[in-house]
């Protein structure tokens, strides 16, 4: 059960005692880390959601993944986490923590998904159009591959979709055959 409102107050929680320990760099490639393993690994993810293992368990679990990859504050989060019986949020407060570092610092996460992979110098030429055309100056762009596509991209800025696709114009053609639009247009 997802719950943004306990992951956000987590978040928030852990964010502002890194700024006031002065590790807020390093709790973030914590939780960079922790959030690539949460996306990687799914078993990991049903362990910690899990209700049939008991949390001194996955304490251990946690522990042995983490050991000695992660900062001292971290991993006491981890632990007040399971103390608490809050660990099945754990993905959810990693993509909460990225969010509100983000906004901290002015970052503009954009994704950008195309039918191929795309070069670094598309993906360097993609981010100056975005800077010259658009009040961002701070971009982290992610990439995606989704064959699907067919060719052209979708992109996610800002809560905005923009699907420049061939999927999208041939569903598009695809509805219109289907709804008759010009046939009224002939009679």
């Amino acid at each position: 059960m997802t719950n943004p409102r306990l992951a956000g107050r987590y978040a928030k929680s852990l964010l502002d005692l890194a700024i006031e320990q002065n590790n807020l760099e390093v709790i973030y490639s914590d939780i960079k880390w922790l959030n690539a393993v949460c996306v990687s690994n799914p078993d990991f993810v049903a362990m910690l959601k899990s209700p049939i293992i008991k949390s001194d368990i996955k304490a251990k679990i946690i522990d042995s993944v983490a050991a000695e990859k992660l900062n001292v504050l971290t991993s006491s989060f981890l632990r007040l986490l399971v103390n608490k019986a809050r660990e099945y949020n754990l993905p959810e407060i990693v993509i909460a923590f990225i969010q509100q570092y983000n906004k901290l610092n002015n970052i503009h996460p954009i994704k950008i998904t195309t039918a191929v992979p795309i070069s670094e110098e598309l993906k360097s030429s993609i981010i100056e159009k975005i800077k010259a055309t658009t009040s961002l100056q701070k971009i982290e762009l992610e990439t995606a591959v989704k064959e699907e596509l067919i060719g052209g991209f979708t992109l996610e800025m800002d809560g905005t979709l923009a699907d420049a696709s061939i999927l999208r114009d041939l569903n598009d053609v695809k509805k219109q055959f289907k709804t008759n639009e010009f046939v009224h247009q002939i009679v």
